[in-house]
């Protein structure tokens, strides 16, 4: 038996859509795994979800994920599972890419010679296309390494982090499908709002790269997804104004919203944006709850084994 815990995300990171994300430390979810003699992946129990989620392998993430990393290793056992969830679904703080990753850092245990955490992603991306329909790895590559991880299909790059550099986010208790998010974006873009798009990633990474703040704030505007996105989430405008007053480097929709994330530099700066986007949104209607953490946040770990 292994229980692993996988930490919550900022997916996107304003400008790394579907490819670039970092860890949040404060929030995630816990899954409790044990061989079976029984071959297959079964779902025992989830605890902690304000929805029904389903408990057909097939239809879970955390299952799905599990039936990849089964078969592609042809056990000759099979495995039972128990989640217990820490992140709010449709949260934009990648809830569903974490019951996968937790259940996969803990199934991976029962091997007698465990998988490196980058020949598990594959696995996790299966889980995630369950819930988002797509295999994208912004949320699930820093949840398995930890920090600001750039994630292509096939591979996960670890980006080093500025020195101070902190993460203020608010979460609204206002729940935004993934699904709904996403269809915003079906209608073309021109051809000029990919280069700047492409102009800012380069500049936030160049800078990372560099250790260099300026050179992170000039490029951490979302000019592509954002725009489509903001009229989703009530009191956007305003709960990222607050940020940008209270000293961050930069705000935007963190994954598919509505939590709304901040760029700070130092923990004094974080939770004064932090504390102020969740004023924000009160101002709209809305209660939320608020963290700041360093954006070198920890990924997934295995907490127990027997």
């Amino acid at each position: 038996m292994a229980t692993a815990f996988a930490p919550a995300s900022v997916g996107n990171a304003a400008v790394g859509f579907d490819i670039l994300g970092h860890a949040l430390a404060g929030a995630g979810d816990r899954v409790v795994a044990r061989r079976s003699a029984r071959s297959g992946v079964r779902v025992l129990a989830i605890r902690g979800a304000t929805v029904e989620l389903p408990r057909e392998a097939e239809r879970n993430t955390a299952g799905k994920a599990l039936l990849s990393l089964f078969a592609a290793r042809q056990a000759d056992f099979g495995v039972e599972i128990e989640i217990e969830k820490g992140i709010a679904l449709g949260s934009g703080m990648g809830g569903s890419a974490a019951s996968a990753v937790a259940a996969l850092v803990a199934a991976n245990e029962l091997f007698e010679q465990p998988l490196s955490r980058d020949e598990l992603y594959a696995h996790a991306l299966e889980g995630e296309a369950v819930a988002s329909g797509g295999k994208h790895g912004d949320n699930i590559a820093p949840m398995l390494l930890g920090g600001l991880v750039l994630a292509t299909h096939e591979r996960m790059i670890k980006v080093p982090v500025p020195r101070g550099l902190w993460c203020a986010l608010a979460h609204p208790h206002f729940v935004l499908e993934t699904r709904v998010a996403r269809a915003a974006l079906v209608e073309p873009y021109a051809i000029g709002d990919f280069v700047r798009q492409s102009e800012r990633l380069a500049l936030v990474l160049a800078g990372c790269w560099r250790d260099d703040l300026p050179l992170v704030r000039a490029g951490l505007e979302d000019v592509l997804v954002e725009p489509r996105r903001a009229l989703l989430i009530p009191g956007f405008a305003a709960v990222k104004q607050a940020a940008l007053s209270s000293g961050a480097l930069g705000s935007s929709i963190s994954g598919a919203g509505p939590s709304v994330f901040a760029w700070c530099e130092g923990e004094t700066t974080a939770r004064r944006a932090a504390a102020a986007m969740q004023a924000a949104f009160a101002g709209v209607g809305l209660s939320s709850d608020q963290l700041a953490c360093p954006v070198d946040s920890p990924g997934a770990v295995v907490e127990s084994r027997a």
